[in-house]
C-alpha cells in the first residue's frame, strides 16, 4: 500500500508509535508542511509485501527511511539509505527490513523522499519544560548537534529578535553566511523558520506539545527544507502554577506584631532565638504555647487564632505544622520554618500544609524558609541587629544564603528594602513576590536566588514585566536535564542554559555566585540612578601587568574596551602619560604614596571630551601605598578624588577596584569603601568582580520594557527616610542581555549580540534541607540522536 506526495494525513489526524508515543516522521511532516514549512516530496509505502510503484513521480536521487516502534533514531539503527535511483529502492527496503529483524525490530513502512540538496544542517525544536513550559530551540544540527553541541534557547513565544539573537549566537552562525567559497544560506528563511515553531500563534500553541523537532534542517541559499522530523506529544496536560496571584505583601513585611510557634519554657530552640531577635528589633510578639502564660520572658497565648498577629512563624516538627496552621485565622501571613515536606519526599505533607493554610485564611510563606528581612519593618531572621533601610530586595529560596547575602552585603554598603526567603515557595512563589516588589515604591532593584525551576514560566513572566534592574543567581539542575530524553531537542535544553535564554529575554544579569550577586546589586545601587551615555568601558590605573590581567577580565566578562579617540592622545601626553608605555585602553596612569591623586580625573576628563564612555573602572594596588608609604591618607586622598570625578562627570558611572586591599592597615579598605560609597561609587577587591558587575551594569538600560527612561525609582545607597529619589534614571535603551555579550557576527544584515554566561560551577551551603550543588552555567548538554 501507497501513499502519494502529500502522504501524512491532516495535521490532527496523527497516530503515536505503540512502545514511545512518538509520532511517526510523515506524520510529523505532515504538521510542518501544512505550517508553511517546506519538506521533500515522498510516498509513505507500508504492509507485508511494500509496492513501490508511486515513488515514479519522485526525482532522483532517493531517500529510503523505515519507520516505526523501535526506530526513533533511525541512523543508529541503520534504516536510512541515502543517493538511491529509483531501481534500488525496493531492493535496498528489503534489505533494511532483514538487517532490522536482526535487532527485533520490525518496520510498520517505509517512507521514500526526494533527496534535498547539500546545505548547512541546522535542528529547530520545540519542548515543553515543566517549569517555564514551552521552550524553542536552534543550532547546529544533523551530526553537528551531537558533535558540536552548539544550540541556543529562547522561551515561547519568541520574536525576531529573539530569532535572530539565537543564531548569532551560535558558535557556527559564521555558516549562514557564507565560509571559505561556500554561499550564505537564506537566513530570513530560518527565522521565519524559528517564527513557525515558535512564534505568536506558531506551532508550540496548536500541538499537544511534548517535544517537536526538526532535525536536520537543510539550509541554501535559496531557502530551507525539513529532511526529517519527530514529534511526541504530551503525556499529560502542562502543570499550572500555583501562587499566582497579586497578594499584599506590606503586611509580609511590616507586620504590626508577631505570634512565634515552637519556643519552649525548658529548651531553647529556633522558637527561642527568633523571639529574641523580634525583641531585639523592637517587635511587638507574642509566644504561642499550649501551658506556659510566658515564654522567655514574652507573652503566651494558647492558639495561634488568639495571637491577633499579622505575622506567624512556625517553629515545630513537620507533622505538626498543618495542625497549628489551621488555627492561624486572622494571620495575614505564615511561615513554616520546619523542613521535611515535599523537599525531604513527602509532597503529601506539603499539599496538607497548603490546604490547611487556605482553610485557614492566611498565606503560606515556605515551607523550609528562614523567614523574611525587612529593617523599615522590624522583620528580622538574622542576628547582630537591622541594617540601614535600603533600595535594594532579595528573593531566595535558601534562607542560609539569605542571611549571608544580607550580613555580606551589609558590611559592602548594600542596604536592603526587604528580603524574603520562600523555601519550597508551595504557596507564596518568587513570581508573586517580584510583581508586587516590581510596584514597591521603597525596592529600586531585586536580587533572586532560586533553585526549583516548577515556577519558570510565571516567573519568566515577571521579569519580562518588571522595570526593576534584576540580578539572578540559580543553583541545582533542572529536572528536565537529568531525564533521558526521546529527541535531541529535549536533551539539549535540559541544562542549566535555560536559565541564560531566560535571562536574555527578560533583560535579568544572571551571576555565576554568591559574590557576584552581592557585586551586581553594589552596582546597581550606586548607580541605578546615574544617567549613562557612550557604550565603552574605559579602564584606568597602575601597572602594565595589571592593565594587562584587567583586559583579559573584561573580556572573559564580554566586556568590549574600546580604544582611547585619536584626539585625547596629546592631551594625555600633556599629563605627563604615555612615556615608556603605549597610551591605550586600559591606559596606564601612575597611582600611588607620590603620585597626584587627581591624576586619573584629569586623564578621564581629557578621554571623556573627545568620546563618551558609560564606565569608568579605577583600579589601584593597595598595597604600593604602604610598601612606599607609610599612611593611609594619600589613598584615602585618592578615593575622595575619584568620588569628585563621579559628581563632576556627568554621563559616565565610576567603579573602583582595590587590588591588594587585604595590605591595608585595618580600617582603612573600610574607610575608601565609605568616601567611595558617599558619591555613589562601588567598589570592588578584584577586576574580575568589578568587570562582572559592569558588564551585568547593562541591565539599567532596560528599566522599562517599551525602552522609555523610569519614573527616577532607582536611587543612589540607603534611602534612609524611604522616600525616592528626585534624580533621574539612565535612559532605557531596550532590553539588555544578562550583561556578559560578546561580539557576534552579524545575521541577514543586522548586527546580533551574543550572550555566554560564566559556565563556572558554583557550590552553595546545605541550607534548610536542601542540597547546595549549584548549577553549572556553562554549556551541558544532554545526549543526542539520529
Amino acid at each position: 500500500m501507497a501513499a502519494g506526495d502529500d502522504a501524512g494525513g491532516p495535521a490532527g489526524e496523527t497516530t503515536r508509535e505503540h512502545d514511545s508515543g512518538v509520532v511517526f516522521e510523515h506524520e510529523a511532516k505532515a504538521l510542518l508542511r501544512e505550517a508553511g514549512v517546506p519538506v521533500p516530496r515522498g510516498v509513505v509505502v507500508t504492509g507485508p509485501a511494500p509496492d513501490f510503484g508511486a515513488i515514479g513521480g519522485l526525482a532522483e536521487p532517493l531517500v529510503l527511511k523505515a519507520f516505526g516502534p523501535g526506530l526513533l533514531h533511525k541512523s543508529d539503527s541503520g534504516a536510512v539509505r541515502l543517493g538511491l535511483r529509483r531501481a534500488e529502492v525496493a531492493d535496498a527496503a528489503g534489505r533494511m527490513r532483514a538487517a532490522l529483524a536482526e535487532h527485533g525490530i520490525t518496520p510498520s513502512g517505509f517512507l521514500v523522499e526526494e533527496q534535498a540538496e547539500a546545505g548547512v544542517e541546522l535542528i529547530a525544536g520545540l519542548v515543553r519544560d515543566p517549569g517555564f513550559g514551552p521552550v524553542l530551540l536552534a543550532g547546529l544540527g544533523g551530526v553537528w548537534a551531537e558533535a558540536l553541541r552548539d544550540t541556543a534557547l529562547a522561551l515561547c513565544p519568541v520574536s525576531e529578535d529573539d530569532a535572530r539573537r539565537m543564531l548569532g549566537s551560535l558558535r557556527g552562525s559564521v555558516l549562514l553566511h557564507g565560509y571559505r567559497g561556500r554561499a550564505g544560506v537564506d537566513v530570513g528563511a530560518v527565522v521565519k523558520l524559528l517564527m513557525t515553531l515558535g512564534g505568536p500563534g506558531g506551532l508550540w500553541e496548536r500541538l499537544e506539545l511534548g517535544e517537536f523537532e526538526a532535525n536536520p534542517v537543510i539550509a541554501t541559499p535559496s531557502g530551507v527544507v525539513a529532511v526529517d522530523a519527530r514529534h511526541v506529544p504530551s503525556a499529560s496536560p502542562p502543570e499550572r502554577a500555583t501562587g499566582g496571584g497579586d497578594g499584599d505583601f506590606r503586611k509580609l513585611f511590616e507586620p504590626r506584631s508577631v505570634a512565634v510557634v515552637g519556643a519552649s519554657t525548658t529548651r531553647p530552640n529556633f522558637g527561642n532565638m527568633f523571639l529574641g531577635f523580634y525583641r531585639a528589633a523592637g517587635m511587638p510578639v507574642v509566644a504561642v504555647h499550649p501551658e506556659a502564660a510566658e515564654v522567655a520572658g514574652v507573652p503566651a497565648v494558647r492558639s495561634l487564632a488568639e495571637a491577633g498577629a499579622d505575622y506567624a512563624l512556625v517553629a515545630v516538627p513537620a507533622e505538626r505544622c498543618a495542625d497549628v496552621v489551621r488555627q492561624a485565622t486572622g494571620v495575614a501571613y505564615t511561615q513554616v520554618m520546619s523542613g521535611g515536606f515535599g523537599e525531604a519526599g513527602r509532597p503529601q505533607l506539603e499539599a496538607e500544609l497548603v490546604e490547611a493554610a487556605r482553610a485557614a485564611g492566611t498565606r503560606l510563606l515556605g515551607p523550609n524558609c528562614m523567614g523574611v528581612y525587612c529593617p523599615r519593618g522590624r522583620q528580622t531572621f538574622t542576628g547582630g541587629g537591622l541594617g540601614p533601610p535600603g533600595t535594594v530586595a532579595l528573593i531566595s529560596q535558601s534562607g542560609g544564603l539569605a542571611g549571608e547575602v544580607i550580613k555580606v552585603g551589609e558590611r559592602r554598603g548594600l542596604a536592603f528594602s526587604r528580603v524574603a526567603t520562600v523555601g519550597n515557595a508551595a504557596d507564596v512563589t518568587p513570581a508573586e513576590l517580584l510583581r508586587w516588589l516590581s510596584h514597591d515604591p521603597e525596592t529600586r532593584a531585586v536580587g533572586l536566588y532560586l533553585e526549583d525551576p516548577r515556577q519558570g514560566r510565571a516567573l519568566y513572566e515577571a521579569l519580562a514585566a518588571t522595570t526593576l534592574p534584576v540580578a539572578l543567581l540559580v543553583g541545582g539542575r533542572s529536572a528536565q536535564g537529568r531525564r533521558a530524553a526521546a529527541s535531541h531537542t529535549g536533551g539539549l535544553v535540559g541544562d542549566g542554559r535555560i536559565w541564560r535564554a531566560l535571562a536574555e529575554q527578560t533583560g535579568a544579569a544572571l551571576v555565576g555566585s554568591q559574590d557576584d550577586l552581592i557585586g551586581v546589586l553594589s552596582f546597581f545601587q550606586a548607580h541605578g540612578a546615574r544617567p549613562a551615555s557612550g557604550d565603552g568601558v574605559l579602564v584606568i590605573g597602575p601597572s602594565g601587568g595589571a592593565s594587562v590581567l584587567a583586559a583579559d577580565a573584561f573580556d572573559q566578562a564580554g566586556v568590549r574596551l574600546e580604544p582611547l579617540p585619536e584626539g585625547a592622545l596629546p592631551d594625555l601626553r600633556g599629563l605627563g602619560l604615555g612615556a615608556g608605555s603605549t597610551l591605550a585602553n586600559p591606559l596606564e596612569v601612575p597611582v600611588g604614596p607620590r603620585s597626584r591623586p587627581d591624576l586619573v580625573r584629569d586623564a578621564v576628563a581629557a578621554i571623556l571630551r573627545r568620546q563618551p564612555y558609560r564606565d569608568v573602572v579605577a583600579h589601584v594596588n593597595v598595597q604600593s601605598f604602604f610598601t612606599y608609604g607609610t599612611a593611609a591618607e594619600p589613598l584615602l586622598e585618592y578615593a575622595r578624588a575619584l568620588g569628585g570625578a563621579q559628581e563632576e562627570l556627568a554621563g559616565t558611572r565610576f567603579t573602583l577596584v582595590t587590588r591588594n586591599g587585604e595590605c591595608a592597615p585595618a580600617g582603612v579598605e573600610d574607610e575608601v569603601r565609605r568616601i567611595a560609597a558617599r558619591a555613589g561609587v562601588p567598589v570592588y577587591r578584584s577586576m574580575e568582580a568589578a568587570a562582572v558587575a559592569v558588564a551585568a551594569g547593562r541591565t539599567l538600560d532596560r528599566l522599562t520594557p517599551d525602552g522609555h527612561p523610569s519614573n527616577g525609582r532607582l536611587s543612589n545607597g540607603p534611602a534612609g527616610d524611604g522616600r525616592p529619589s528626585d534624580r533621574p534614571v539612565a535612559e532605557g535603551r531596550g532590553r539588555a542581555g544578562d550583561g556578559r555579550s560578546v561580539d557576534g557576527p552579524a545575521v541577514d544584515g543586522r548586527a546580533v549580540e551574543r550572550r555566554a554566561v560564566d559556565g563556572r560551577a558554583t557550590e552553595g551551603p546545605a541550607v534548610d534541607g536542601r542540597a547546595g550543588d549549584g548549577p553549572e552555567l556553562g554549556r551541558g548538554f544532554g545526549r543526542a540522536g539520529s
